[in-house]
């Protein structure tokens, strides 16, 4: 198995986020994490996979993710080509004794303080899955009283966009993909007209 980061574009509409993971479960994949927010476009949300799965099955599972209504695009981000990141919120023990151990090792990772008590302290990190896995380990000997974390949330490098406004509207389904040199939007003349059909006389008695 390997890890593999999804990005999905999926109208902003209530059981799209169910509807899309299931489709894991059904094949038997581990999702390590899941996220969503909404992007740039109120309407579109923006969810982050990330799955290990082998190659061929996860492109069986992409494409039946495609296929899903409210799913207007579904893209993997390729090793090196893409930025991730994750959020992960820490309680740890800290007297007046180690207080200062505990700091320096948020300046080493550069993190941050967010929240401070007599016996504790609350440290904010943000980085790769590598670096906050190390951080946790250097905090794991003081004592580790809380701990929450993010999914992963990830964007491609470069000038390259997986953006909502290369899309309809939500309330009108996605256009396909056209053709090099050929316009997204059908002509005049290929749109069909509605067939007449003859009216039928009322018979009066």
């Amino acid at each position: 198995m390997s890890t593999h980061t999804l990005s999905v574009l999926v109208e902003n509409k209530p059981g799209v986020l169910a509807r899309t993971t299931s489709l894991f479960a059904r094949r038997g994949f581990t999702i390590d994490s899941v996220s969503e927010g909404t992007t740039q476009d109120p309407a579109v949300s923006r969810i982050t996979i990330v799955v290990d799965a082998e190659v061929c099955p996860l492109t069986q599972v992409v494409r039946q993710i495609g296929k899903l209504v409210n799913v207007l695009k579904v893209v993997e981000l390729e090793p090196g080509s893409a930025i991730r990141r994750e959020l992960v919120l820490v309680k740890v023990r800290a007297c007046h004794d180690t207080r200062s151990q505990v700091v320096d090792l948020v300046k080493l990772f550069r993190a941050r303080i967010v929240d401070v008590s007599p016996e504790a302290v609350t440290i904010e990190a943000t980085g790769t899955r590598d670096k906050l896995d190390a951080l946790l380990t250097m905090l794991g000997p003081f004592g580790i009283a809380e701990l929450v974390q993010s999914g992963t949330v990830a964007i491609g490098r470069g000038p390259d966009v997986l953006s909502a406004s290369s899309y309809p509207s939500p309330s009108h389904p996605p256009v396909p993909f056209p053709i090099q040199g050929e316009s997204p939007w059908p002509s005049s003349s290929t749109i069909p007209t509605p067939t007449s059909r003859p009216s039928r006389a009322v018979r009066s008695r």
